[in-house]
């Protein structure tokens, strides 16, 4: 018995279904946003051995508490962004570096931190415009509010009572308010769980 060949994968035309599958359908439209999720290869961002499912409609577990998460979260959280040229961003990265990828052209600067650097306090340095957290979180911590402008606009995974969203807030002060937005499956980043408090 011969076996068929294996067929290389054709990860242009995945990126052109997920874009035309994923994205359009689900309202992610800006041209811009599009662009530039059609563009960048996901496939280089995981291992050999997911490069196959890079472009499947869930999260793609990188081990170690890593992820990257699906397509629409990206791209819906990309356009919910809408990064400015003149913007000085930060990236909290859940693992895989794709979402700095995307942002990394579309603002002046970019930082891009793990959950636990954004976790410690800010040591100085030109505070952001605009935060992108690559996950869900259950709070915004102090140390992760400090690092915004006032009036910097956060966007996030948030996730309450076992449900993900995308949110989105503005710094005013010091507090960031988080509206909940779309309800979508993310990754929960747990360095950024809620403290837990006593009951009885």
């Amino acid at each position: 018995m011969v076996e068929a060949p294996i067929r290389p994968i054709n990860f242009s035309a995945a990126r052109r279904a997920m874009v035309d599958s994923q994205l359009r359908t689900s309202g992610v439209t800006a041209e811009w946003a599009v662009g530039r999720m059609g563009s960048v290869p996901r496939e280089d961002f995981v291992p050999a051995s997911a490069k196959g499912v890079a472009y499947v409609d869930r999260a793609i577990p990188l081990g170690e508490g890593k992820f990257l998460a699906a397509p629409l979260f990206h791209g819906m959280m990309l356009q919910e962004a809408a990064p400015k040229s003149t913007d000085v961003a930060v990236v909290v990265d859940g693992g895989s570096g794709y979402l700095a990828q995307l942002l990394k052209p579309l603002v002046a600067s970019l930082r891009v931190l793990t959950p636990e650097e954004a976790l410690a306090s800010p040591r100085g340095g030109k505070k952001a415009d605009l935060l992108l957290v690559d996950g869900a979180i259950e709070h915004v911590p102090a140390s992760l509010a400090k690092r915004l402008a006032d009036n910097g606009r956060l966007v996030t995974g948030l996730a309450a009572n076992g449900v993900t969203r995308l949110a989105t807030g503005r710094k005013a002060g010091n507090d960031i308010a988080l509206l909940p937005l779309a309800e979508i499956g993310i990754p929960r980043l747990s360095q950024f769980d809620a403290p837990k408090s006593w009951s009885f």
